[in-house]
C-alpha cells in the first residue's frame, strides 16, 4: 500500500466525530466498563474504562437556524394563553444539530396542541413516544420522547418528558395526535409508564399477566424464568444442557 493511501482513521476530524459533552451536561451515573455491567464477566476488553453518562444541558440564544423561529412562536404562542413558557418549558436543548423542548409533563398536553395548530409552527404529526429509563437520574428517572414533524414547513423537533419511579405518570397525547395510540401501549408495557387519559391502557407485546417492564434498566438481564398463565418455561440457565 502506497504512503499516500489516504488512512480513513487518520482523516478523522472534529466534524466527523459524535460531539463529546465533557464536563458539561448533567451527569446521570458513573459507567464502568463498555457496557456498564455490573456483575463481572466483562469480555470486550474494556473493564477498566470508566466515563461518565452524562445528559446534554440546556442551550444559550442563539440556537442558530430555524431553532430560534421555532422557540420564539412556541414562546409567544404559550404566552397567548396565559402561560409562562418558562413554567412549562423545562430546558431547550440543541445537541448535535437537533431541538429538543423538555416540557413540564402537567403542560404537555397544552404544548402539543399548541405546536400542531399555530399556523407559524405545525407540528401536524407525531411519530411515536420512545421510553427511556434513567435509574441515576432522581427524581426523573422514567423519559417519554416525542418526535414531532411539520409537513407544512419541513422540521423536525422533540418534546422530551420526565416522571420519576415514584410516580411514573404522563399525560396521554392521544386526543392530539391518534398515531400515539399504540406507541403510549408499547411505552406502558415495556417501560411502566401510565399516560392518563388514554383511551385504553394495556400490555400489547408481553402477557397480560406479566410482572415487570423488561426494558427498564433495573429488569434483569438473563436467567429469567418466562411464564405466562400459570405455565412457567425454567430460566437460560436452568434448563439442560447439551454441550
Amino acid at each position: 500500500m502506497s504512503d499516500e493511501t489516504p488512512n480513513p482513521e487518520k482523516d478523522l476530524s472534529a466534524q466527523n466525530l459524535p460531539g463529546q459533552r465533557g464536563d458539561h451536561g448533567e451527569e446521570v451515573r458513573l459507567q464502568r466498563g463498555m457496557f456498564g455491567a455490573d456483575t463481572g464477566g466483562d469480555t470486550s476488553g474494556y473493564s477498566g474504562l470508566v466515563r461518565s453518562i452524562r445528559l446534554p444541558g440546556p442551550a444559550a440564544r442563539p440556537y442558530g437556524g430555524w431553532f430560534d423561529e421555532v422557540a420564539d412562536e412556541l414562546e409567544g404562542a404559550l404566552e397567548e394563553q396565559g402561560l409562562l413558557p418558562a413554567n412549562a418549558i423545562e430546558k431547550t436543548v440543541v445537541d448535535r444539530d437537533e431541538l429538543t423542548f423538555h416540557i413540564e409533563r402537567e403542560h404537555l398536553v397544552r404544548v402539543a396542541r399548541t405546536l400542531r395548530d399555530d399556523p407559524a409552527l405545525r407540528f401536524e404529526l407525531c411519530t411515536g413516544v420512545s421510553g427511556v429509563h434513567y435509574p441515576g437520574d432522581k427524581g426523573r428517572e422514567l423519559h417519554a420522547v416525542y418526535h414531532l414533524r411539520s409537513l407544512t414547513h419541513g422540521r423536525l423537533i422533540r418534546l422530551e418528558v420526565s416522571a420519576p419511579d415514584a410516580d411514573p405518570r404522563i399525560p396521554s397525547l392521544v386526543a392530539v395526535y391518534p398515531t400515539n395510540d399504540w406507541h403510549e401501549r408499547e411505552a406502558y408495557d415495556f417501560f411502566g409508564i401510565v399516560f392518563d387519559g388514554h383511551p385504553a391502557l394495556t400490555r400489547i407485546m408481553m402477557p397480560d399477566d406479566w410482572q415487570g417492564h423488561p426494558q427498564r434498566k433495573d429488569y434483569p438481564l438473563g436467567g429469567i424464568a418466562v411464564e405466562y398463565k400459570g405455565a412457567q418455561i425454567p430460566a437460560p440457565d436452568q434448563r439442560r444442557s447439551y454441550s
